[in-house]
């Protein structure tokens, strides 16, 4: 039996790299799982027939539309009566140097990685509070942290990601609702892969323990905040970056 049997989660951004490790792994944890993708209904529907059962879907859904995210929350309750997980992971980078950064670049940014955690929050607070219970998951970055030349709109909103979940997690904590952050660092995914080697190289050599992480490592963290056994903690960022903030 696995250690999320019979919760109900629903995962922004699931159909490729951390956000589908994470439709993946709840999965196999035998939790009941609801995720939202913005264009790609072919890799949806190859990840929900590769888990197979009923007990998945997968919903076209833009979290920076409050409306779609309303109606996420709804499906999911259609589905599956509750939920207990949320976990806001929907993201996209635009990278530029200030002085090139264009107005619509930095409010790209910071609509689908900020607002869509406003937008999905606000949305299932009242079912979880009606519960008495829930757990929020924002997923932000190491960049949020301590920031990066050309990524001055991703490093923005990720640093926002924090604050509200310091925030979420003050008012909401006397009702049974937890709200946690993870701070992923360098992962192995699609985006990496693309990268040349002596790239990678410099990475690696900033990173205490010598590699990337692996989708799992940041899936295995989404775990362990929405199980019961992390029931005392909220409010905290957890960062899976192999000791790069170090």
């Amino acid at each position: 039996m696995g250690s999320l049997n019979g919760k109900v989660a629903i995962i922004t951004g699931g159909t490729r790299g951390i956000g589908r490790g994470i439709v993946e792994r709840f999965h196999k944890e035998g939790a009941q799982v609801v995720f939202s993708y913005r264009s790609s209904e072919e890799k949806a529907n190859a990840l929900i027939a590769h888990l197979g059962g009923d007990d998945i879907i997968g919903v076209k859904s833009d979290a920076s539309i409050m409306g779609d995210a309303q109606e996420l929350i709804q499906a999911t309750l259609d589905k599956f009566g509750r939920v207990d997980v949320l976990i806001n992971n929907a993201g996209i980078t635009k990278d530029n140097l200030m002085l090139r950064m264009s107005e619509e670049q930095w409010d790209d940014v910071i609509q689908v990685n900020l607002k869509s955690v406003f937008n999905l929050t606000k949305s299932v607070l009242r079912t979880m509070l009606k519960q008495r219970s829930g757990s929020i998951i924002n997923m932000s970055s190491v960049v949020g942290v301590f920031g990066n030349a050309g990524q001055a709109n991703y490093a923005a909103s990720k640093a926002g990601v924090i604050g509200f979940t310091k925030s979420i997690a003050k008012e909401v904590g006397s009702r049974g609702i937890r709200c946690n952050a993870i701070t992923p660092g360098f992962i192995q995914t699609e985006m990496t892969e693309d990268l040349d080697d002596k790239t990678k190289e410099n990475y690696v050599a900033n990173i205490p323990l010598n590699d990337f992480g692996q989708v799992d490592d940041v899936a295995e963290a989404c775990v362990f905040l929405s199980a019961d056994g992390s029931r005392y903690i909220t409010g905290q960022v957890l960062s899976v970056c192999g000791g790069l903030n170090i």
